[in-house]
């Protein structure tokens, strides 16, 4: 037998045993093609994918590498009362289960949500450390209406602040926020905590104020943090589950010289939910830099409260809406910020927000406002 026909015959052998493996692939294929849910589509193609036949060495070892195996805290509080070693598990799936079962693709999913792909707590990102990563959300609003503009900002130890860019401001102006992480340390401490730098800036600008001092930025805060978050896993009521513990520090200022400066230091603990499309985080932080006479703005916290809930649900895989809420119950001030998030074209998005209490901006942070704009979101996280 020639060389050629030798070939085809194993060819044709080859294809005869791939064929309805290929098939069986294509078939369950189009079952996750059907799930409507985006966390569970990403989990049922993983499954099927992940499950052919030969293995391949390179890929097992790196998704061993990789996979974080967050704390189960009932297990562990378990242990802890039964005097017994605490160990870190996986749930894994119950004999004769499809692995393509609701339940199954459920529990593979949290692998897919938002919170997880945020802060990489089912797995390492493979962009590795140092890299940019999305924190809070980054747009331009190149329209912004200001129902109540804060023509003379004054605070209790630096007075009224009397600057024509205050006092000749427009209602009509532009805003703008740049928002960044990356990562540290990963696996921090010989366990899945990994250690985060983020920074905030936001800009206001008088776009539309051709005066005497032609467009100025009347006001910008800078806000640089650093930050600790550990995976966990504990079931809560309605079906929800508590994904994330963290702690951070923050400082915030606005880089301005007396009688405007601004500014405060904090720490934060906070925990990350989740309740399907809904995502939830609420944070309580204290002050650490009350220094008396060197306080820029000593009842800052009257205003801004001591925590923040972040609240985030996935209308579906293009569609968001977002809310930011704060609240002090011994003064009756705080802030609701809300907004929607719709695509425009590729990763672009539009974005309507509003505003309405204290604190849209640190010069502002005692002065109670409302506002609306629309403008352009760059960045797949919407707020959380």
């Amino acid at each position: 037998m020639s060389m050629m026909w030798k070939h085809y015959l194993l060819s044709g052998t080859v294809w005869t045993l791939a064929a309805p493996v290929a098939l069986a692939l294509d078939s369950a294929a189009l079952k996750c093609a059907a799930v409507t849910d985006n966390a569970m589509r990403l989990a049922c193609y993983d499954k099927v994918y992940a499950a052919q036949l030969p293995p391949v060495q390179p890929i097992e070892t790196m998704e061993a590498k990789d996979t974080k195996r967050p704390v189960d805290l009932a297990e562990t509080v378990n242990a802890s009362l039964e005097k017994k070693e605490t160990t870190i598990v996986f749930d894994e799936p119950s004999a004769g289960e499809n692995p393509l079962s609701e339940s199954a693709l459920r529990e593979a999913a949290d692998a897919y949500t938002p919170l997880s792909m945020m802060y990489d707590l089912d797995a390492n990102d493979t962009r590795g450390l140092l890299s940019v990563r999305e924190h809070n959300p980054m747009y331009l609003m190149p329209a912004w209406y200001n129902s109540s503009p804060n023509y003379s900002p004054e605070s209790p130890s630096r007075g009224v602040t009397a600057e024509e860019k205050f006092s000749e401001q427009k209602r009509l102006e532009a805003k703008m926020q740049v928002s960044f992480k990356s990562k540290l340390m990963e696996d921090a401490f010989k366990t899945n905590a990994d250690l985060w730098f983020g920074y905030t800036q936001k800009s206001d600008w008088q776009l539309y104020n051709q005066g005497r001092k032609s467009a100025p930025f009347r006001n910008t805060d800078y806000e640089p943090e650093i930050f600790l978050t550990q995976p966990v896993k504990m079931n809560l009521p309605f079906g929800g589950k508590l994904r994330m513990v963290g702690a951070g520090f923050v400082h915030q200022s606005n880089g301005q010289s007396r009688p405007e400066s601004r500014s405060w230091n904090r720490i934060y603990a906070m925990a990350g939910m989740e309740w399907d499309k809904l995502t939830v985080i609420p944070r309580v932080w204290v002050r650490t830099d009350v220094n008396g006479d060197e306080d820029d703005n000593p009842d800052i916290s009257d205003y801004m409260g001591y925590g923040d809930v972040k609240v985030q649900y996935r209308l579906n895989d293009k569609q968001n809406v977002y809310s930011v809420l704060r609240y002090n119950p011994k003064t009756g001030h705080g802030a609701v910020e809300a907004a929607y998030t719709f695509p425009i074209k590729g990763k672009l998005k539009g974005v309507v927000r509003g505003f309405h209490g204290y604190g849209e901006s640190l010069i502002d942070y005692n002065h109670k406002q409302n506002g609306i704009g629309v403008g352009f979101m760059f960045n797949d996280w919407d707020g959380i």
